[in-house]
Formats: structure tokens, C-alpha cells, sequence
């Protein structure tokens, strides 16, 4: 029978992270004023996964954290077969915080870097010029292991999909279907929930943008005589 599993909200964190990634992907390749959309949609994504953080606390039943975080207890019961949940398995919880801490890893170094010819991430002027080059350095050689974990993961909903299970489907609409015995509504994560969470993604947001840091005057203009 047909169990509503996936939240909306966490539907759309989903679906925005996706594009955004995406974004992100192809403005680095074209880079000059592509930078500036780059940035935008690093600063979205350290917005997104802000939510996600706040959601796996505060969301319903299945976006929580705790619901899936892969313990080992988990990860053997899933190896020998015996696993049983609605949400992600032990494996595939493994390949979503690996994919947040990575994604985090990007955006919020992101901030940090420059491109030793215009661009400079909105808080570059928080660091020295060596430990931002270090930053960008980083923020270059991730962005391979990115690359390779997006099409992992690509790969294991294939996988997936050809063994029987939908894992797209209920990311779409949030529904799975189950046994009549596992067939326990998802609880938890409302309107107060979704407002905290938003309230932190634009918290972050504002704070990745540097909005809140002192520009320093110009220099005097020299005179001219």
C-alpha cells in the first residue's frame, strides 16, 4: 500500500540542490562573468543545505537524521539482508551526508577563494592571500571527488531501478510502496518546523554573502598637479 514517506519540503531541498549543483557545474566551466552566477548559486546551495541540517532535526519522521543515520548495528543488518525502513537505507544514508559534507565542503570554501584574476568569494577579505590560494587549491581538487560521487549516486538509483526498487517515484510525488505492517505514517515537521528552518537558510545565506562585513572607503584621490 502507498505510505507518504518523503515531506515536501524535503522534496523540494531535493529538486533545488539539483539544479543549483547543476548550475554551479557548468558556470565554473565558462567561468568570466559566469563567476558572478557561480557565486549565486553557491550561496543558494550553503542556503539549501542549511535547511537540510535544520530539517533532519525538525522535519518529519524520514527527513530526520536519526531516522537513517547509518550506525554500524544498521550497516550490518542491511549487509545480511535484514534491514527493514521506509526511508534511506544504511547505504544510501551513507551516500547522503557523504554528498552534503561534500557539497558543504565546496560552497563554504568557495567563499573563501579567488581565481587569481577577478573573481574573489564574498568573504575572501577574511582571510590572507596565502590561506585563500591554499582554499582554492582545495576547493579546485574537490571538485573531481564531486564529480565522482554525483555519478555514483546517478548510478545507484539505476542500479537500483533495474533491481525493482524506485527510488526517483518518491522523491517526486513522496510515496513508497510497503507491506500493510510497515505502512506507518510519517509524523513531525510542520509549519513551526518549516519556518525555523527557512529562518536558518536565510540566516546563513546573509552570512555566506558578506553582506554584514564593512567595505572600506576608497583610497583619496591622488592630486593632480
Amino acid at each position: 500500500m502507498p505510505v507518504k514517506v518523503w515531506d515536501l519540503p524535503l522534496r523540494l531541498f531535493h529538486w533545488l540542490l539539483v539544479l543549483c549543483v547543476i548550475g554551479a557545474m557548468v558556470t565554473i566551466q565558462f567561468k568570466g562573468e559566469w563567476m558572478v552566477w557561480h557565486e549565486r548559486f553557491g550561496l543558494a546551495i550553503i542556503g539549501l543545505l542549511s535547511f537540510r541540517l535544520a530539517w533532519g532535526v525538525l522535519g518529519s519522521t524520514h527527513s530526520r537524521f536519526i531516522s537513517f543515520f547509518p550506525t554500524p548495528g544498521r550497516l550490518l543488518a542491511y549487509l545480511r539482508g535484514r534491514w527493514q525502513g521506509l526511508g534511506h537505507n544504511p547505504l544510501g544514508a551513507l551516500s547522503v551526508f557523504a554528498l552534503i559534507g561534500l557539497f558543504g565542503f565546496q560552497a563554504v570554501s568557495g567563499l573563501f577563494s579567488n581565481d587569481d584574476i577577478a573573481f574573489s568569494g564574498p568573504l575572501r577579505s577574511l582571510v590572507s592571500s596565502s590561506v585563500s590560494n591554499d582554499i582554492s587549491s582545495l576547493h579546485r581538487r574537490a571538485e573531481d571527488l564531486l564529480y565522482i560521487l554525483v555519478a555514483l549516486h546517478v548510478l545507484a538509483i539505476v542500479v537500483y531501478r533495474l533491481r525493482g526498487t524506485k527510488l526517483l517515484g518518491p522523491m517526486l510525488h513522496g510515496y513508497k510502496q510497503v507491506p500493510p505492517e510497515q505502512a506507518a505514517p510519517a509524523r513531525g515537521g510542520g509549519w513551526v518546523a518549516l519556518v525555523i528552518s527557512l529562518a536558518v537558510a536565510g540566516l546563513m545565506i546573509w552570512l555566506a554573502s558578506g553582506a554584514w562585513i564593512d567595505v572600506p572607503p576608497p583610497a583619496p584621490a591622488a592630486p593632480a598637479w
